[in-house]
């Protein structure tokens, strides 16, 4: 394994697959998306064993707890065993309300929905 005795929170949150890159990790440090104590920290902030990391992707204020440090990205399975997702059902609940909050997504540029898009959109609102 690529154990390390100190490693960056940049490089970690990448390491245990909570963001895809480590540019992304790293920015979302800098825009203070990242806390360690309800601190926002740097990039280079090095974490520890036992630490307690919140991740703000809104609505939701997601949880983790260090259990080691992992400094290679390695496969889904072998991070989980270094990562421990902490996060109160009531956060996640939050996801769930946002899904059912009426609004309609739809592509950029495709225009209001016509006649009989409306009524596919209000049959399928019906059902759930």
């Amino acid at each position: 394994m690529y154990l390390e005795e100190t490693l960056r929170i940049d490089k970690w949150l990448w390491a245990v697959r909570l963001f895809k890159t480590r540019n992304q990790a790293a920015e979302a440090c800098k825009k203070g998306r990242v806390l360690i104590d309800n601190i926002p920290v740097k990039p280079s902030r090095i974490i520890k064993v036992g630490e307690i990391v919140f991740v703000k992707h809104p609505p939701v204020i997601y949880q983790y707890k260090v259990k080691g440090l992992l400094g290679k990205r390695q496969s889904a399975k072998i991070a989980q065993d270094y990562v421990e997702d902490i996060t109160p059902e009531e956060e996640k609940v939050k996801l769930e309300i946002k899904r059912y909050s009426g609004f309609e997504i739809r592509s950029r540029g495709v225009g209001r929905p016509t006649k009989r898009e409306r009524r596919l959109i209000d049959h399928l609102k019906k059902k759930t």
